[in-house]
């Protein structure tokens, strides 16, 4: 896996437009280009038992900056002939998705859509070495399904942090039940031990398919859900299909 070593994409700072919280960066690795071992390993046997994210309701808006994003990339949302929705975590497999979380969140400069792209919202594997947190986790994901992953095992996830900011992760749905891949940390942590509120996430049945979730949320995050939750529709699944035909 010595492609993971290329890694250099991107990630941001918060912005509610863009929706990323601040990652912390540790600018001595950017500057060696060298990732501590410590950085990108932890053993199969001490992970934290997890379980299945809830299978969500149907029918979720998709993120406008994701059809942007399969009209752009559309290997990366065509419906796999591998339809597998989950991986078998094991050794190899965690040491995989631990190598592509650490390299690929310490390989980054940090910079939101706006000064980036000139638009508040845009997502992008980008091959410059900068981005937001919804680059970080289409970076992992794509390296993910390179080294043979299933890609329905691999979803994107918009939630709110404690601090009220609309942020994005990649989840990875197993045997032992699903894990974040987060460029705020560089721990793979249980979906439950993340102090998000899921807002929605990709389907298990396809890449351009999306579920929302019944929010019980904190008392912080009760007015940023209503107001996801009262944004008006811009594009619906069927522009994105007729997109890709």
């Amino acid at each position: 896996m010595n492609y993971l070593v290329q890694v250099a994409f991107a990630a941001t700072v918060a912005a509610w437009v863009s929706g990323c919280a601040a990652p912390n960066m540790d600018t001595s690795v950017l500057q060696s280009g060298v990732v501590p071992r410590q950085a990108v390993t932890q053993a199969v046997w001490t992970l934290p038992p997890s379980s299945p994210m809830p299978a969500g309701q149907p029918g979720a808006e998709m993120p406008a900056g994701f059809i942007s994003f399969c009209i752009r990339f559309h290997d990366q949302c065509a419906l796999p002939s591998n339809a597998q929705s989950f991986v078998a975590l094991t050794p190899a497999s965690w040491d995989a998705l631990a190598a592509v979380n650490g390299q690929t969140n310490n390989a980054i400069i940090p910079e939101d859509d706006l000064e980036h792209y000139g638009r508040a919202e845009y997502w992008d594997i980008p091959n410059d070495g900068r981005g937001n947190c919804k680059d970080y986790a289409l970076t992992k994901r794509k390296l993910l399904i390179d080294a043979g992953f299933p890609e329905l095992a691999l979803r994107i996830a918009i939630v709110l942090t404690p601090a009220g900011e609309r942020h994005a992760v990649l989840t990875v749905a197993t045997d032992r039940g699903d894990f974040v891949l987060d460029n705020l940390t560089g721990e793979i942590r249980p979906w439950s031990q993340t102090d998000y509120v899921w807002i929605e996430r990709q389907a298990s049945t396809s890449p351009w398919n999306w579920v929302t979730f019944q929010r019980e949320t904190a008392p912080w995050a009760n007015e940023t859900v209503a107001a996801i939750s009262a944004r008006p529709s811009t594009q619906s699944q069927d522009t994105l299909i007729a997109a890709l035909q």
